[in-house]
């Protein structure tokens, strides 16, 4: 079992930045993937990036060259680092670990880019 809490979500300007973290807690050592995924209104949840336990790294292509995922494995975080964000991008992003085949998910934080 794995519990992750997401953190960093709020309201940005056109163009800013924001950083989303995930800590997770219980059977994190059999974590194989951990990614972001996010749901924007009346849309599906769409794949954002993952980060594999081998620390390769992969982006949808609407955030290539924007956003960034990493991990710090001391503190159990997955980081997404998102720049030059767009009103497109606004939608709940939610933390995402698998084990096998088993999905755990996050809550999910809020992102809304407007001015």
């Amino acid at each position: 079992q794995v519990r992750l809490v997401e953190s960093g979500g709020g309201l940005v300007q056109p163009g800013g930045s924001l950083r989303l973290s995930c800590v997770g807690s219980g059977s994190i050592h059999m974590i194989n993937r951990m990614g972001w995924y996010r749901q924007a209104p009346g849309k599906e949840r769409e794949w954002v990036a993952s980060i594999i336990s081998g620390g390769s790294t992969y982006y949808a292509d609407p955030v290539k060259g924007r956003f960034s995922i990493s991990r710090d494995s001391s503190k159990m975080t997955v980081y997404l680092e998102m720049n030059s964000l767009r009103p497109e991008d606004t939608a709940v992003y939610y933390c995402n670990a698998a084990i096998g085949a088993a999905d755990y998910w996050g809550q999910g934080t809020q992102v809304t880019v407007s001015s």
